[in-house]
């Protein structure tokens, strides 16, 4: 169970059984693991993706980065990975599907920042 011991008490005291809370701590590790695996499955297959990420380097709105791979993975309830992008990349540390076209990571050093992707500038 991926709840620590307080989390577990304000559950039962909330009315929650002991059964009903590994209850739902299997569905929201269910529940990560799906988005982890919709998340590399939108990266999948593209060469280039399109992003909100403020970059020194980069004077565009929404600047273009070639894409070598995402690679998730999941602990319980925490989602992390690592992006790698054409010549640098970045440790993912959370994220989420926003619709078919987009979506959201969390990305750690050295971005420190929720960013957007999508495969089309226009979808941003």
């Amino acid at each position: 169970m991926h709840f620590d011991q307080r989390t577990q008490r304000a559950l039962r005291e909330f009315g929650l059984s002991a059964d009903e809370v590994r209850e739902v701590s299997e569905a929201v590790v269910e529940a990560t693991a799906e988005e982890a695996a919709a998340l590399e499955a939108f990266f999948e297959g593209l060469d280039t993706v399109y992003s909100d990420m403020d970059q020194a380097h980069s004077t565009a709105e929404f600047p273009e980065h070639g894409l070598e791979y995402v690679d998730c993975y999941t602990h319980a309830a925490d989602l992390r990975g690592y992006v790698k992008f054409e010549g640098w990349g970045v440790p993912i540390e959370d994220g989420r599907v926003l619709s078919d076209d987009v979506v959201e990571l969390s990305l750690g050093p050295t971005v420190h920042d929720r960013v957007r992707f999508a495969d089309d500038r226009d979808d941003l």
